[in-house]
């Protein structure tokens, strides 16, 4: 374990407070140190790997770095700190840019909005915001669903698109079995569950952490992967009955998001997928007609969560593709 988790775990406890004591822009309600519930606050995470916490047009985000810009979009049960093993190299050579999506850990959970169109929107005016025409954007996850959007909404603004092991929802979705037979895959219960309204934030709030531990444990063939600091603070994260029923909302928002598809072009900008072990063969025919110029690599030894699990591989293909 290096100094600086030593000192964030010891932060999260409430111990070192003063050790990460310095101002940062962020929400004036964020504490500098402790988020609550014993976890590290943004700004000390950020500044852990040499980066800035900052809020800008309801979306917190970290920066830094020098170069061309490269943005970052989690996925679920997580948050931009799912980027944080391979932030720091890649911000030698990038400004790297890792948000929080709408309804995500720092950033606002509206009532609505939660269409992947109107989420790149938000990406978008963030990007602008921050002075650039255009951007290197990567996804994860539903983050992978978010800068599918954005690279046919905005193609302007698209210098070049990663995805990692998820396609943006088309109807293929509505094909998907409730009960899998044995041996022929798993069932993605939790894309019905979380199409729920208002139950899950009755079973979930203050348990958020048994949802953590269930993904991390199940996916990755070495869960160790996904550190005891990060399930604390990806439950942190979905702890509130606010920040579950904003991440529910991001599926709820399928429907949406299958119409909008099927009125999209092929993606034009350079663009490479990123799969798991698991979900290769899958995503390479899925990805293989949604884009001019496609490529699709294996990111080996892992399960889904790839900046965690393989962070040294996917930190090779970003600097191959992205250049």
């Amino acid at each position: 374990m290096d100094l600086n988790r030593r000192k964030l775990l010891a932060l999260g406890a409430g111990a070192a407070a003063a050790a990460t004591a310095g101002a940062v822009a962020a929400p004036a309600a964020a504490a500098e140190s402790t988020a609550g519930g014993g976890v590290p606050s943004d700004a000390a995470l950020a500044r852990s790997l040499g980066l800035r916490s900052r809020y800008a047009k309801g979306q917190h985000y970290v920066i830094g770095g020098k170069g061309e810009p490269l943005v970052l979009l989690p996925g679920w049960p997580q948050t931009w700190w799912s980027f944080h093993k391979i932030l720091p190299a890649l911000a030698k050579r990038y400004t790297v840019i890792a948000l929080d999506l709408r309804g995500m850990g720092g950033s606002a959970k509206p009532a609505d909005g939660y269409d992947k169109k109107t989420m790149a929107r938000d990406v978008h005016t963030l990007v602008r915001h921050l002075g650039y025409d255009s951007v290197n954007i990567a996804g994860h996850d539903i983050g992978a669903m978010v800068a599918h959007s954005f690279a046919v909404n905005h193609r302007a603004a698209t210098r070049k698109l990663v995805l990692m092991d998820v396609g943006h929802p088309d109807a293929s979705l509505y094909e998907q079995p409730l009960l899998v037979r044995p041996g022929h895959g798993f069932s993605l219960w939790w894309f019905a569950f979380n199409q729920v309204q208002g139950l899950p934030e009755q079973l979930i709030t203050g348990r958020s952490r048994y949802i953590v531990d269930y993904f991390m444990d199940a996916f990755p063939p070495d869960p160790s992967a996904i550190d005891e600091l990060s399930r604390r603070i990806y439950a942190h994260a979905y702890s509130g009955p606010e920040a579950i029923r904003a991440g529910n909302a991001w599926y709820q928002a399928f429907h949406q998001d299958v119409v909008d598809f099927a009125t999209y072009g092929r993606i034009t900008a350079p663009f490479l997928g990123l799969a798991s072990e698991y979900s290769y063969d899958f995503m390479k025919d899925a990805w293989a007609g949604q884009g001019t110029d496609v490529r699709v690599h294996r990111v080996p030894g892992t399960g889904h969560f790839l900046a965690e699990e393989n962070p040294e591989a996917v930190i090779a293909e970003l600097k191959a593709f992205l250049g």
